[in-house]
């Protein structure tokens, strides 16, 4: 198969039936069927979306998949209120810069989780206002002494294995862990009574963005919200690399060494 979840690019030609799109127009897309990884793909028109003018399209093709996982945690997962404080695992990642953007300009407290320095002062430079370097400081006992013993409101778990538990420590009474990846692999199984129940009546969910974008209208709705936050500057994509198509495999190593901060995007 061809991987890749998101792109930009300019219309070639219609199939039969083709009524929302035209040649030359510029689109992007951000889920599946995968095959970003080309220079010319056939996509469906249904999940498709137009380009505003003025938007850049290596910040679109750098934020959108991205993007749209954060519209679906930041208001549909938890709504987050002015005030919440709230954790963000790999603050410093694609991902977690995003959310940190975005949900400083919700009014949240954000505490966030890095692997070093350099990737804390890239997550503070992105809105996290507490940053935490995992293997110096316990994000546990920062979130509680922010929060004055209380706990985050929610956590967005990207990690898995290693911090669920540590997760649901952060978390207050009724808080909501939306567990959205597990990169350093599935994390062990949660018993409800010990896990959830007598930590506080806690909600954990495996939240994932085919669900949320199901319909045409929640992608359109989604995408445009996404769209207007990066015309409005509240979100950046913070594009620190740049590969050429064929040259995937490098950055996929940079990637998967764990030193990249940002967003890297490939340049057919």
């Amino acid at each position: 198969m061809v991987i890749g979840f998101e792109g930009v690019g300019i219309v070639e030609g219609i199939g039969e039936g083709v009524t929302d799109f035209q040649t030359g127009d510029r689109v992007a897309y951000g889920i599946p069927p995968l095959g970003s990884y080309a220079e010319m793909r056939n996509y469906p028109e249904d999940k498709l979306l137009h380009l505003p003018d003025g938007l850049d399209d290596r910040q679109v093709a750098a934020l959108l998949m991205k993007g749209m996982t954060a519209h679906y945690l930041l208001p549909r997962t938890y709504t987050v209120q002015p005030g919440d404080t709230i954790l963000v695992h790999a603050a410093a990642g694609g991902m977690g810069l995003i959310l940190c953007q975005w949900a400083k300009a919700l009014g949240a407290i954000v505490v966030g989780t890095v692997s070093t320095e350099e990737k804390a002062e890239a997550a503070r430079a992105a809105g996290c206002h507490y940053p935490v370097v995992r293997s110096r400081e316990s994000f546990v006992d920062k979130v509680r002494a922010v929060t004055d013993g209380e706990g985050a409101a929610v956590v967005y778990e990207s990690i898995g294995k290693d911090t669920l538990q540590d997760s649901l420590d952060s978390l207050r009474p009724m808080g909501i862990c939306a567990a959205y990846g597990h990169v350093s692999g599935p994390p062990d199984p949660v018993d409800i009574i010990q896990d959830l129940g007598r930590r506080g009546s806690l909600f954990i969910t495996r939240p994932a963005i085919m669900h949320y974008v199901a319909k045409r209208s929640d992608l359109e709705w989604t995408a445009g919200d996404l769209f207007k936050a990066i015309g409005n500057g509240i979100l950046d994509a913070n594009i620190n690399y740049e590969y050429a198509l064929k040259d995937a495999v490098k950055a996929h190593t940079a990637i998967e060494s764990g030193k990249t901060i940002g967003a890297t995007v490939l340049i057919p």
